[in-house]
C-alpha cells in the first residue's frame, strides 16, 4: 500500500487533505481538509469536518435576524478559533469556486442568489513555510480531489470515511477500521 496519493500539481490548493488513519493529533483525526492556499511561504485550508452543531444566528448577535442567520458553524481548524470566516462555494461544470473570507454582505448577496453554499467556520488550518511538506514526507496527509458531491454529504467522521473510501484499495479497508481494532 502507498500511503499518500501523490498529487500531480505543485500546489495542495483546491484539493482534500485527508488525516491518515494512523493520525491520531485531536486536532486533525479524521479530518478532511480543503486547501485554499498552498505555495513556498504556507499553506491554508479549512477543516469541511468539524460541525459546532450551531446556526451562525445563534452564536453571534450580530447575525441573528439577517439572510445569514441560519448559516452552518464548523470548526476549521487549530488557529485562530475566535476568527469568524464566511466562505462560500459555487459549483461549475469544471469544478468549483470558493470564496473564501467574504464580508458578510458579500455571503448574504452570494446565499441569495441561490447558486452558492455559505458555511461559517471558527478558526481555520494553517502551516508555515515547509510545515506542510514536512508532514507529507511522514504521511501525515493523504491527498484527494474533491468530488463533485462533497457538499452533499454527511459532516463528521463519515465524510472523511466516505471521501477516504472512495481512493479504494487499502484506503477503504482503513477507513472502516475500528478505533480499537483489538476489540472486535
Amino acid at each position: 500500500m502507498q500511503p499518500t496519493r501523490k498529487s500531480k500539481k505543485a500546489s495542495l490548493a483546491g484539493s482534500l487533505l485527508l488525516a491518515h488513519p494512523g493520525l491520531k493529533d485531536p486536532n486533525f483525526r479524521r479530518a478532511v481538509v480543503l486547501m485554499s492556499a498552498h505555495n513556498a511561504e504556507g499553506a491554508m485550508g479549512l477543516v469541511l469536518n468539524r460541525p459546532l452543531g450551531k446556526r451562525l444566528g445563534e452564536a453571534n448577535g450580530d447575525f441573528t435576524y439577517g439572510p445569514l442567520a441560519g448559516i452552518a458553524m464548523y470548526a476549521g481548524g487549530p488557529v485562530q478559533t475566535d476568527q469568524l470566516l464566511l466562505v462560500a462555494w459555487e459549483e461549475h461544470e469544471e469544478g468549483f469556486r470558493l470564496h473564501f473570507g467574504l464580508d458578510p454582505d458579500k455571503a448574504a448577496e452570494l446565499l441569495a442568489g441561490g447558486e452558492a453554499e455559505v458555511r461559517a467556520f471558527l478558526g481555520y488550518s494553517g502551516w508555515s513555510a515547509g510545515q506542510l511538506e514536512q508532514e507529507m514526507k511522514a504521511n501525515t496527509w493523504v491527498v484527494a480531489e474533491v468530488p463533485p458531491d462533497l457538499l452533499t454529504q454527511q459532516p463528521g467522521d463519515a465524510l472523511w470515511r466516505k471521501v477516504l473510501s472512495d481512493l479504494g484499495g487499502d484506503w477503504q479497508l482503513l477507513a472502516y477500521e475500528p478505533d480499537e481494532p483489538g476489540l472486535n
